[in-house]
């Protein structure tokens, strides 16, 4: 099928199985750099072939229990920590963080010092990024992963079975030097560089409670340097036409000491649990905290495998 890009280009991808060349099909929808923004704006009542995910994937996933938002008393249980007060309530505080690691290796995180209005701003840049020209973002897209500043539709496009229907803006603010601000997109510029600010002492704060929780210094897991890089990453994830044949994130764990992952007005972030898929509906201003793999490589907490995924809308 032919898809009409908005700057007037053409690219042809498949939508069935005949004649689908699939790394062909992949490099043309890489050197377009128009993302899965551009496909979505063509407005296509069906995904091209190279989102489809394999048919036995999406049989074996049916089988796996998708708990319900709300209704479940699974969802009541998933971990809510609040820092309202915190040295007043310090270990109190800290008791409830080494269980959500240990238990889920997430928890949702209250009255953690960004202001609404900074989480706001951050979620319409990265959205003002995304939904700009296409020929602007071009110069951001990129598979060197040496820069600082890259746009990309899923860094491991040429290696999966799917791609998922996303695009990335990565931004490494801490690597471990701090970027030249110039580096960054002028449409979401000044909202990462704010955002990074508040950031960084939620993730100190966050540091010293893990340390804390395992009987260390608080300043342990800081003094060796868990803290030391930073990336500001916006995902986009556009309407799907075909929901049910593809993900906006597959089942993947963080490849992070944490994530701080501040929640946009896509639903569906969904945590394997117990063996099934948890849907996580997060709370008003609350951030969500992810264990990464790397505090695990460490095997400082007695949690099991962390797996996460996000599925697609029309």
């Amino acid at each position: 099928m032919e898809v009409a890009l908005e700057n007037g280009e053409k690219i042809f991808l498949t939508y069935d199985d005949s004649s689908y060349d699939r790394m062909k099909e992949l490099k043309v929808f890489d050197d377009a750099k128009a993302g899965v923004k551009g496909i979505a704006d063509s407005r296509l009542s069906k995904i091209p072939r190279i989102f489809v995910r394999p048919a036995e994937e999406l049989a074996a996933e049916e089988k796996l229990l998708v708990v319900n938002n709300g209704s479940s008393e699974l969802h009541e249980s998933t971990p809510v920590i609040d820092l309202q007060g915190l040295e007043d309530r310090r270990k109190e505080i800290v008791d409830e963080v080494r269980y959500a690691a240990e238990t889920w290796g997430f928890f949702q995180l209250l009255n953690h010092g960004i202001p609404q209005t900074v989480m706001d701003d951050m979620e319409k840049g990265f959205t003002r990024f995304h939904e700009q020209d296409t020929e602007i973002k071009k110069q951001f897209y990129t598979r060197d992963f040496s820069k600082r500043v890259k746009l990309n539709t899923n860094f491991d496009l040429f290696v999966t079975n799917a791609a998922r229907w996303k695009d990335t803006l990565n931004c490494s603010m801490l690597a471990p030097d701090p970027i030249n601000p110039q580096e960054l997109p002028d449409a979401c510029r000044d909202e990462i560089l704010d955002y990074t600010k508040h950031v960084i002492k939620v993730g100190d704060t966050l540091m010293e409670l893990l340390s804390e929780s395992l009987g260390l210094n608080r300043d342990h897991l800081k003094n060796m340097d868990c803290a030391k890089f930073l990336s500001v990453i916006g995902h986009y994830y556009p309407p799907c036409p075909q929901p049910e044949l593809t993900l906006g994130a597959s089942k993947h764990s963080d490849p992070t000491f944490i994530t701080v992952l501040s929640k946009g007005e896509v639903d569906g972030l969904q945590i394997f649990y117990q063996d099934r898929w948890v849907a996580i509906r997060p709370l008003p201003g609350a951030l969500i905290i992810n264990i990464g793999d790397l505090l695990q490589v460490l095997d400082i907490f007695n949690c099991h495998d962390i797996y996460l995924q996000v599925p697609t809308y029309n």
